[in-house]
């Protein structure tokens, strides 16, 4: 076969081989997990390091001691090789679900012996259920215990992703890793719309194995931790503290008068309510609010 001479066409050809190798992918190895301590997964195997996470510390969440407590011991032992539950938080929305995961991940690292590995977190957002196995394969080579975590997990009628998620959680024929858990949060504690699962038992020929293949994924969790609705005293303690953190002193008298005049106005007690009256309170003080 004769080759081109034509020092122009030569040229070109070479132009067009060079894009062609810069456009196709190139072949990497597992995503380096020790340049920070929390990701967001980027399907199908990326991960994107996170350096300033959006959290609180762990003082701060108030009126939750039981979860917190019971969830802090549960990632103690795993972060230190021991046996640990995957976890459900569900319950009452704005009640730091997920800030107590963010809390947790962090006190567990600041308190551990500089010998051990640090603790991942590797935020796996609802719509990448599906790409769990794939993660699951590289994390399993990964010299690093490992948190996933899914902030307001559920799923609504026809979707068939949370049958990946029991997939996942159980680990198939290889078995979940032992350097990773998963944690979730969810309003729901059954992650199902309780509509659904009637539905599902009207319809169903046999209705009890109906519901119990959607209940199932719930059962996945060795731990559930509920969260309900705080107290006034809890919801008042909760902006006594996110003040005093933030260094505002004010008048008691007219903090709690502010304070569940502005619950009222919401329709509700939470910490994520009281945390949004005290940036209100110190931004209409002049204060700088840095929690």
């Amino acid at each position: 076969m004769n080759q081109p001479t034509d020092p122009d066409l030569i040229a070109t050809l070479r132009r067009i081989a060079d894009a062609l190798d810069r456009l196709a992918p190139t072949a990497a190895g597992d995503p380096d997990l020790s340049v920070e301590d929390c990701f967001v997964f980027a399907p199908p195997a990326g991960l994107q390091p996170v350096p300033r996470v959006n959290r609180v510390a762990v003082g701060l969440l108030r009126g939750i001691d039981r979860s917190r407590d019971i969830l802090l011991d549960n990632t103690r032992r795993f972060a230190s090789g021991l046996p640990a539950n995957n976890a459900l938080l569900w319950g009452a929305r704005g009640m730091g679900k997920s800030s107590l995961v963010k809390a947790v991940h962090a006190t567990v690292n600041s308190e551990g012996p500089a010998a051990r590995p640090p603790l991942k977190l590797i935020e796996v957002h609802r719509e990448d259920i599906d790409e769990l196995p794939g993660l699951m394969a590289i994390l399993r080579r990964a010299p690093f215990p490992t948190l996933l975590f899914c902030d307001d997990l559920s799923f609504d009628h026809d979707d068939t992703s949370y049958k990946s998620l029991k997939a996942a959680l159980d680990g198939g024929v290889e078995g979940r890793p032992d350097n990773v858990l998963f944690y979730a949060t969810s309003n729901r504690r059954h992650l199902l719309p309780r509509t659904m699962m009637e539905n599902e038992q009207s319809t169903a020929i046999n209705p009890s194995e109906a519901v119990e293949e959607k209940v199932s994924l719930s059962d996945r969790f060795g731990l559930w931790l509920g969260f309900h609705k705080c107290s006034q005293d809890d919801y008042l303690a909760m902006v006594d503290g996110y003040l005093a953190a933030a260094g505002i002193t004010a008048e008691a008298d007219l903090v709690r008068h502010e304070a569940l005049e502005w619950a009222t106005t919401r329709g509700a007690r939470s910490g994520r309510v009281a945390f949004q009256f005290v940036q209100d309170f110190a931004g209409r003080h002049g204060h700088q609010l840095a929690i």
